[in-house]
């Protein structure tokens, strides 16, 4: 897991990893309905398989086939995408992530996205 929250994981492994997490528990024939330009069912099996193998999936038999699912909590994994993002793009800091976002140039935010957003900042600096 350790690879997982160091953003250690390939495009492709990154996008089974959120099929994952939507659909909970699925096929590799499902993933790869899910994957865009999805790459051959044995490259599927083997991105699952890589994924197994750190430690980030799991499978059980259900008749002949695997049925796969994260064994990463979906939470952990948004917090460490967001720490990679962050590292990756803004210094590392919280406070250049969220002018980016606040950015007109860039963004186009609703009334109401804005009003979540203070909400969502005085309720973490009230506590």
């Amino acid at each position: 897991m350790k690879r997982f929250e160091e953003g250690q994981l390939s495009r492709r492994e990154r996008q089974v990893m959120d099929i994952l997490f939507r659909k909970g528990k699925c096929t590799s024939e499902q993933v790869m309905e899910e994957l865009p330009d999805p790459p051959s069912y044995s490259a599927v099996r083997a991105l699952l398989a890589t994924l197994e193998q750190k430690g980030l999936a799991t499978h059980s038999k259900s008749s002949r086939k695997y049925v796969y699912e994260a064994t990463v909590p979906e939470k952990r994994a948004k917090r460490s995408a967001l720490k990679q993002l962050m590292a990756t793009f803004f210094d590392g800091s919280p406070e250049k992530l969220v002018a980016a976002l606040l950015d007109p140039k860039d963004q186009k935010l609703s009334e109401d996205e804005i009003t979540g957003i203070r909400k969502l900042i005085d309720e973490r600096t009230d506590s």
